[in-house]
């Protein structure tokens, strides 16, 4: 698990968005859509929680339990560790029930970031059962990222970003706006605000932002509640491509157009799951993603 060095300067913004929502589609191939729904509710703030009067392994492994509940990895034992080591921790990925996950020794004194670096961890076990990985370390750290945010433990991450006038620190690949975007996706799926959970004000303001970003994929057309700005140019491209049969896609909007034997289709992202949905070009419609089942109004 990375983790910058105390006072380093954080990425902002949302670099990886894009894998971010590959990674999102590939949990719901792989989980199905009632499968990512066993996880709506979130780890309760009660179960991550670890005091300084709490002894050290006895509280690690409290909320190591915690996590294996929540995640749904009933079989499997975390033995933790503490130890000097250069990134936040790692965990050794064997055929189980047993899995050493190693701390680093600076989480003997911050451990109210405990259930965070845990929750990484362990979310490396489950897709590692679940046999999901993306090619290259980056790729799939941010996989693993996703995931423990979006099925409800990564919120931990998002309040383990903190900064004052002395120092910084971040856990995990994603940047804070990206972990805000991926639990806004999954409060827009759940029905579920996480935001009373941040200690960190600057986990508060991530949120906003990603939560804003995440909004901004529920108003994009051909989605009936897209702006007048968005359906105008929509609008336009729609006359170009019945006017040029075969013209490229315009990388630039998240729809292209096809032609085809039944006239012209539009093909554009789910809002929830991003797997790409296509509809005939006929005006208003309503139509169900195949994949997480999110019901959608279209104008075509």
């Amino acid at each position: 698990m990375a983790n910058g060095p105390p006072g380093a300067p954080v990425v902002r913004g949302f670099p990886h968005l894009d894998t971010v929502r590959s990674a999102i589609t590939a949990l719901y191939r792989r989980l199905s859509r009632d499968g990512v729904h066993a996880y709506a509710t979130s780890l309760a703030p009660a179960d991550a929680a670890f005091g300084d009067e709490d002894d050290l392994h006895l509280g690690a492994q409290r909320v190591a339990r915690a996590l294996v509940q929540h995640l749904r990895l009933p079989d499997a034992r975390m033995i933790v560790g503490f130890r000097t080591m250069e990134h936040a921790a790692s965990v050794e990925l064997t055929a189980g029930p047993e899995y050493f996950i190693e701390l680093n020794d600076r989480f003997r004194t911050h451990r109210r970031d405990v259930g965070a670096a845990l929750a990484h961890e362990i979310t490396h076990v489950l897709l590692h059962r679940l046999g999901l990985e993306f090619p290259g370390t980056r790729a799939n750290e941010i996989l693993t990222d996703t995931t423990t945010a979006y099925l409800g433990a990564g919120w931990l991450l998002l309040d383990a970003f903190r900064e004052d006038a002395t120092s910084r620190q971040k856990l995990g690949y994603l940047t804070p706006e990206e972990y805000g975007y991926v639990l806004a996706k999954r409060a827009f799926a759940f029905g579920e605000d996480p935001s009373p959970w941040f200690t960190s004000p600057q986990a508060y303001t991530a949120y906003t932002k990603g939560r804003e970003r995440a909004l901004h994929d529920l108003r994009r057309p051909p989605l009936a509640a897209a702006g007048w700005a968005g359906r105008r140019r929509y609008a336009k491209d729609r006359r170009y491509a019945q006017d040029h049969p075969g013209a490229g896609p315009d990388l630039n909007v998240p729809y292209a157009f096809e032609t085809g034997g039944e006239g012209l289709r539009v093909s554009f992202p789910c809002p929830t799951c991003h797997q790409r949905i296509r509809l005939p070009v006929r005006g208003r419609v309503s139509a169900r993603c195949g994949l997480c089942r999110t019901r959608l109004e279209c104008d075509t």
